[in-house]
């Protein structure tokens, strides 16, 4: 392996210890559930679930979930929308 490759390697696993230098902006995940698979979609500040509960609360298990993995990632406040 060539030393430049080396040194990417380090400067990676560096970043990846350093979970503060990431802010997710916008990101899909799909949660594969006991029944049915559901979407979760977070984009510029805002979560949206393909799940019942998430149509009537503006919140469910699946979003919950992923701001606790999620922690000290996400931009805190909504990013405005470019004009």
């Amino acid at each position: 392996m060539d030393s430049a490759m080396i040194s990417k390697i380090m400067k990676a696993k560096r970043y990846a210890e350093e979970r503060d230098r990431m802010h997710f902006r916008q990101f899909t995940v799909v949660f594969t559930g006991d029944h049915r698979d559901h979407t979760v979609v977070y984009e510029q500040g805002h979560w949206s679930c393909t799940c019942d509960f998430f149509a009537q609360r503006g919140v469910c298990s699946h979003t919950m979930a992923l701001e606790k993995v999620l922690e000290g990632m996400l931009s805190e406040a909504p990013e405005p929308v470019p004009a």
